[in-house]
C-alpha cells in the first residue's frame, strides 16, 4: 500500500505516518519543514517529500515521481484566531484560509487523479464545524469548508472511498498556544489511531474523542439564539 500524508512533520500526520509505516505501507511523507522529513526519512518504508501545500506547481513537481496511491491523507493545517472581530484581521483570515481549504483544491488537483479505483481519500478536519465559537471567525470558517468539500467529494467520486475525519482537541505543537481550556484532549498518537481504524473500515465519518464529539453535535441541535448565548458565555 502507498500512503501519501500532507501535514506530516507534526503532530496527527507525524503519528499517522510513523504507525502507517509499522504496518508496512509505503509511506510518502509530505511538509514543508526538511530538516523534520529527512528525520522521518530515516524510519523504514518512509519517503520525504518536502512541498508548500499552497503551492500547486510544487506539489505536482515534487510528487511527480509517484504514479499511484493507495490511499492519500490531506492533514495539512494551521490555526490562528481573530482576538478583535470589531477590528476584523483580513490578512490573517486569508492565510487560515489559504492555509486550510484552499490547499486543498491544490492538494485534489495534483493528486487526485493519482489515487487508484479502490483508493482512499481522507480530509482532515476539525468538530470545530458542529458549533460556532468564540474567536474561531477564520480557523472555523475554513475547516467548514474543507468538510463541505469532503461530503460533495463523496458524492461524486463513485470509485473513491472518502473519509472525513472530525477531530477534537489533539496535544499537537500547534495546539500548545491554545490559551483556554481543550477538555478531553487526546494525545496525537491517540488521535491517529482513532483516525487508523475509521479508515481501515472505509467509515464516511471519523470522529473523537467521542464523548466530546458527541456532546457537541447534541449541542448543535439548540436553537441558534440559545447556542450563541450560551457561546457568548463562554468567550468572556
Amino acid at each position: 500500500m502507498i500512503t501519501l500524508i500532507t501535514g506530516a512533520t507534526s503532530g496527527i500526520g507525524e503519528q499517522l505516518a510513523k504507525l502507517y509505516a509499522q504496518a508496512g505501507d509505503t509511506v510518502i511523507a509530505c511538509g514543508r519543514n526538511q530538516e523534520k522529513l529527512n528525520e522521518l526519512a530515516q524510519l523504514t518504508n518512509i519517503e520525504s517529500c518536502q512541498f508548500d501545500a499552497t503551492d500547486l506547481q510544487a506539489i505536482r513537481s515534487s510528487t511527480v515521481a509517484y504514479t499511484q496511491f493507495d490511499r492519500v491523507i490531506l492533514n495539512a493545517g494551521n490555526c490562528e484566531y481573530i482576538d478583535d472581530a470589531h477590528n476584523f484581521d483580513s490578512a490573517l483570515f486569508t492565510r487560515v484560509v489559504t492555509t486550510n481549504l484552499l490547499s486543498m483544491g491544490y492538494c485534489l488537483e495534483a493528486l487526485l487523479p493519482r489515487i487508484k479505483s479502490g483508493g482512499q481519500l481522507v480530509i482532515v478536519s476539525s468538530s470545530v464545524t458542529y458549533l460556532p465559537l468564540p474567536r474561531s471567525e477564520a480557523y472555523g470558517a475554513s475547516k467548514a469548508g474543507v468538510s463541505y468539500l469532503a461530503k460533495s467529494l463523496a458524492i461524486d467520486l463513485a470509485d473513491i472511498d472518502v473519509t472525513l475525519v472530525h477531530p477534537g482537541f489533539v496535544k499537537t505543537p500547534l495546539t500548545q498556544k491554545n490559551d483556554f481550556p481543550m477538555p478531553m484532549a487526546v494525545t496525537a498518537e491517540k488521535a491517529a489511531n482513532y483516525i487508523i481504524k475509521g479508515v481501515a473500515k472505509r467509515r464516511k465519518e471519523v470522529h473523537f474523542p467521542y464523548r466530546f464529539t458527541l456532546i457537541l453535535k447534541c449541542l448543535r441541535m439548540l436553537p441558534l439564539p440559545i447556542w450563541l448565548m450560551l457561546a457568548k458565555g463562554l468567550s468572556r
